[in-house]
């Protein structure tokens, strides 16, 4: 005899494909760090686009889960919710790196290094979180929460160094655009990070 469980599944596969989505997420930054380090070296954007392939079709997945069961272990419009901000880390990513990749003879005195290490630190945190979801524990969740905001903090204020160096005149007018252009495309990609962990915290504090 089969049981109801049997028949309509548990819904667990989604845990499953949003912590991929998530790892992803996080290979895209790691990648974007690496390419900031070897500034001196002609950029790449293969394993972008190899990452940006792994979340479409992870989000295929999801998408075609949510159509085909009958049961979630959250609400199906968390689980759309958060597939989406996932998602739009790696494409924010991409974005940098395909840019960077067009830009960077004029950029090689200009050290992206340490925003991209916050962004894979961000990245990092949004995993954590979308691992820790089964067990919809909301302390842990909250610290891991917190850590992500003070992530956002920090890239916050180094902006506003950033500018203030950039306004001081030590750069043309050319270099200042492309290096506020670079800066915040970092910044929107934690941005997208600390969107993702707050999908995940409210979904926790939902069903806590």
């Amino acid at each position: 005899m089969f049981s109801l469980q049997t028949i309509f599944g548990s819904g667990k596969q989604f845990y499953a494909l949003l912590e991929a989505a998530a790892a992803a997420s996080l290979d895209s930054a790691r990648a974007l760090h690496e390419m900031a380090k070897a500034a001196s070296t002609t950029p790449s954007l293969e394993e972008f686009k190899r990452v940006r392939q792994r979340e479409r079709e992870i989000i295929n997945k999801i998408n075609t889960a949510l159509v085909h069961s009958f049961v979630t272990p959250i609400e199906r419009e968390d689980i759309e919710s958060l597939a989406g901000a996932i998602y739009r880390i790696p494409k924010a990513i991409e974005k940098f790196a395909d840019r960077y990749a067009l830009a960077a003879d004029n950029l090689r005195e200009i050290d992206f290094a340490p925003r991209a290490a916050m962004l894979e630190q961000a990245a990092t945190v949004v995993l954590e979180m979308v691992r820790q979801l089964p067990g919809l524990k909301l302390e842990p969740m909250k610290e891991l929460n917190d850590r992500l905001s003070a992530i956002e903090s920090e890239a916050d204020r180094l902006m506003l160094e950033l500018y203030r160096g950039l306004y001081a005149g030590h750069y043309d007018g050319l270099v200042v655009l492309l290096i506020k252009d670079f800066f915040e495309m970092l910044e929107k990609a934690i941005d997208r990070c600390r969107e993702a962990g707050t999908v995940v915290y409210r979904i926790t504090l939902k069903n806590s």
